[in-house]
């Protein structure tokens, strides 16, 4: 096999899109298959720095991880970080190059950035044995079909077979299923071979009736029906039940190694981005890790992490709006912990001039640390590693602003004063060593009775939980019909579901 494809797409967001694509790419590389994912164009402010220093979504990276390959821009070519309801920053082939309103976008650049997203789809499939694609959204959003590069524009020029997910747990999936398929235009429906069933809870006979009628009704078969599974949201796109909504922290059932738990409270920031950095503190044993928008939510808490965001000027008004800012005045004065991360570093420095985010110009920042802030038209990208606590360190960095530290202790790239610390390195509690050593000072700063499990291994548990995603497709559905799909295309003779598009 040389070439083979396969579009997932979804009747919905949060369908299940990413999983599945990572599921099977995990299926297919244990059956010696070559293989990659795509996504042609991703909305997302969780995003992750590749070796090559180019960005991408850290859905698409992790499925990399799950096909056993390394990320590369071209599994994610076009990249939007949505900056307000209205406007994006728009990232081509790993590198920002300029915001664009949703209306100039649609309007007329994304038709620009097609041929760019065709190629490189097609380089990926000249060295692989099979490209798994992902979606975005629904196939059928007619309103935008014209200038679509990511759903059914990509998989006709491609002639891609597609299978469309649904998530049986929000109810009303055959529904779905079939307004789907009958919204899509005739040479569109040629290419949609079936349905996976996501999510479902229960006794499958009961489904299968169903099952049976939405195959009369569309000509079209079901490959699989996807059971219920608690922790799979892993590095997926946005929402705050995305990164917590199971992901490491369900697979951990281990008790606390020590007397106490430590709690940790994440500010819900405006544009939180790659909060997704919290997962591994979620992965130990005793850390339960909440995200919180009120102060009074931080009283019981012996970590306050305020993460990234794509938008520093908006998270710092929004902490004092809220109270939360005083409130963590109020901890670095009595010695209790704070980190920040990224733009939450940002933030709780002392002074932030911005004419490229926000374009607000000189703002005052908390003033918890000694650092002030200049924002820079070039972003930075990059993968560092460096040490501190005395362990071993990697992250990865996302930021336009430039950080002039001015006195603290030197903490990763940025500093620490008392028990508040600060960095824009993303990533860097994945290093165990690392994560344990911060737990170790967070428990003492907070008199807790707290130990870090000395075998926790975030790595060996992401692993886990893609080999399990590959188990849940290799035992639910139907695998010998999805090689056929990604070897020989949509079968002939599909039948034309009315209406059409209009």
């Amino acid at each position: 096999m040389r070439g083979g494809g396969l579009l997932v797409a979804g009747t919905t967001s949060d369908a299940g899109k990413s999983v599945v694509t990572a599921g099977i790419c995990r299926w297919l590389v244990r059956q010696g298959v070559k293989v990659a994912p795509f996504k042609g164009q991703n909305m997302s402010l969780n995003s992750f720095v590749t070796r090559e220093g180019t960005e991408i979504g850290r859905a698409q990276a992790m499925q990399a991880q799950a096909a056993r390959v390394e990320p590369t821009a071209l599994m994610n070519p076009v990249l939007l970080k949505p900056g307000s309801d209205r406007s994006s920053q728009v990232v081509l082939m790993g590198k920002p190059v300029g915001e664009l309103s949703a209306r100039g976008y649609h309007g007329g650049r994304q038709k620009e950035l097609f041929e760019p997203v065709l190629a490189c789809l097609e380089e990926l499939r000249g060295t692989y044995d099979a490209v798994i694609c992902e979606g975005a959204g629904s196939p059928a959003e007619i309103n935008l079909r014209r200038t679509d590069i990511v759903n059914m524009g990509i998989a006709r020029a491609a002639r891609l077979p597609v299978v469309v997910v649904g998530d049986i747990d929000r109810g009303g999936v055959f529904a779905q299923f079939f307004g789907t398929t009958a919204l899509l235009a005739p040479e569109d429906q040629e290419l949609v071979a079936g349905y996976l069933v996501n999510k479902f809870r229960g006794d499958v006979s009961l489904l299968e009736p169903g099952l049976d009628m939405l195959l009369g009704l569309t000509g079209r078969r079901t490959f699989g029906v996807l059971p219920y599974a608690h922790g799979l949201g892993i590095d997926e796109e946005d929402g705050l039940r995305v990164s917590l909504r199971g992901a490491v922290r369900e697979s951990v059932v281990a008790p606390p190694v020590g007397a106490d738990v430590l709690r940790v409270a994440v500010c819900a920031v405006p544009l939180m981005s790659n909060f997704t950095d919290v997962d591994a503190l979620a992965a130990e044993p005793g850390v339960v890790v909440r995200f919180v928008d009120r102060p009074e939510e931080l009283a019981d808490a012996d970590l306050v992490v305020v993460p990234g965001t794509r938008g520093t000027v908006k998270a710092l008004a929004w902490l004092r709006e809220r109270g939360l800012a005083g409130e963590l005045g109020r901890r670095a004065a009595e010695g209790r912990p704070v980190l920040g991360i990224c733009g939450g570093f940002q933030a709780l420095g002392e002074h932030i001039e911005d004419e490229v985010e926000s374009k607000a110009g000189a703002v005052t920042g908390l003033g918890l640390l000694p650092v002030r802030v200049r924002f820079a038209p070039e972003k930075t990208l990059a993968r560092p590693v460096g040490e501190a606590l005395g362990e071993r360190v990697e992250g990865y960095e996302i930021h336009h602003g430039v950080a002039d530290v001015r006195g603290g202790e030197p903490f990763l790239d940025g500093c620490r004063v008392g028990a508040v610390w600060g960095t824009h390195w993303h990533g860097s509690l994945e290093s165990d060593g690392f994560r344990r050593a911060f737990l170790r000072e967070v428990a003492a700063a907070a008199g807790r009775r707290f130990v870090p499990a000395p075998d926790t291994s975030f790595g060996a548990l992401r692993e886990e939980q893609l080999d399990r995603l590959g188990d849940l497709i290799e035992e639910h559905a139907d695998t010998d019909a999805l090689l056929r799909l990604i070897e020989q295309g949509a079968p002939a003779g599909l039948p034309f579901v009315p209406p059409g598009a209009p």
